[in-house]
């Protein structure tokens, strides 16, 4: 493999290990697209609430038809468009997130976003973040990560990212039990269950920051692509 070849890196692991903001910083780093999966099953998941439809595969499925989903480069990073306009902030409110897992365990919508991934990634030079981008999506990646940490400070993470937004009116007893449950459905589930593929390395990020775990990909990245990437 050359040092010129443009790899597709796949960061998975349950909610609040780190994977989003880690996997933008390596793609800017490194000069590649950023896709946040998980903010493509956010949209579905409040594209169903706001039309106001029961929660069931049946019916998001006769929905996703009309969902376009759209992300976006900015100079404050990616953004996500639902139907034209801007939902970035909207996808990380407390009922897109008590939702989302029961949404994306659905066959259909999963078949129908995991081709879209798919599209968006196959050319290479593709940083991408979920629960089953390793396993699923591209278990052909050529560098798959496992981020993990302990649920104390997922919870506390996720706190302060929702703080950041407005959101004032959740503890973080209550985040530490929402992510409980998510972890039990993500496993769980029939279809795409998250889990840590067997060639991913894995990453506890309980005690690293940001650039520290963001460091730590980039020399798994360079160890495994040629030992001197930029």
């Amino acid at each position: 493999m050359s040092c010129t070849h443009k790899a597709i890196i796949a960061i998975d692991g349950p909610a609040g290990a780190g994977k989003s903001t880690t996997a933008r910083r390596v793609a800017e780093r490194l000069g590649y697209l950023y896709i946040d999966t998980g903010a493509m099953y956010r949209a579905v998941t409040l594209a169903a609430l706001r039309a106001g439809i029961p929660l069931d595969e049946e019916h998001i499925a006769q929905l996703l038809p009309q969902v376009r989903i759209e992300l976006r480069p900015s100079p404050h990073g990616q953004r996500t468009f639902l139907n034209g306009e801007d939902v970035t902030d909207a996808l990380r409110l407390p009922e897109v997130t008590r939702w989302v897992s029961l949404v994306s365990s659905f066959r259909r919508v999963r078949s129908f976003l995991v081709e879209e991934q798919r599209r968006l990634g196959r050319q290479g030079g593709v940083v991408m973040d979920g629960r089953d981008i390793g396993t699923v999506v591209f278990p052909e990646a050529d560098v798959k990560i496992f981020l993990t940490a302990s649920l104390a400070v997922r919870a506390r993470r996720r706190l302060q990212e929702l703080r950041s937004y407005g959101v004032t009116d959740i503890t973080e007893h209550e985040l530490a039990a929402e992510l409980q449950r998510r972890d039990e459905l993500d496993s769980q589930r029939a279809e795409s269950p998250l889990r840590c593929a067997p060639d991913a390395i894995v990453i506890d990020t309980t005690e690293l920051t940001i650039e520290e775990q963001t460091e730590r990909v980039l020399q798994f990245v360079r160890q495994k692509l040629c030992n001197r990437m930029p």
